[in-house]
């Protein structure tokens, strides 16, 4: 037996602010608020919440999944939180090596089964 779940979710998904400046030690916060909820652990079948970093010329970068669970290797200066609808990264004692592009993105953690 296969079951493959043909499921179409539609969130659309707001960061602010677009730009933000800030001189190294600080501590910076950027928002993701989604338009309809977003799961905090995904166990399961669910929508869930992850942030990528990308720098000019490269790959974008996991660097968190599940809304709160660090990708291996991520320095722990980078956190996650939320549930529901807002999402913010918090970026402790932010370095000049962690210039770049941020992006929030929603995903869906749906279950294949096969027998």
């Amino acid at each position: 037996m296969l079951l493959v779940t043909d499921l179409l979710i539609h969130v659309t998904v707001t960061q602010t602010p677009a730009v933000k400046v800030v001189p190294p030690g600080q501590t910076v916060n950027i928002n993701c608020k989604t338009s309809s909820n977003v799961a905090d652990g995904c166990p399961g079948d669910y929508t869930c919440m992850a942030w990528c970093q990308q720098k000019p010329g490269g790959a974008p970068k996991l660097l968190m999944h599940s809304s709160n669970r660090l990708q291996s290797g991520i320095p722990s200066r980078f956190s996650g939180s939320g549930s529901h609808k807002d999402f913010p990264l918090t970026i402790s004692g932010v370095q000049a090596v962690d210039s770049g592009d941020y992006y929030c993105q929603s995903y869906h953690s749906g279950p294949v089964f096969t027998q």
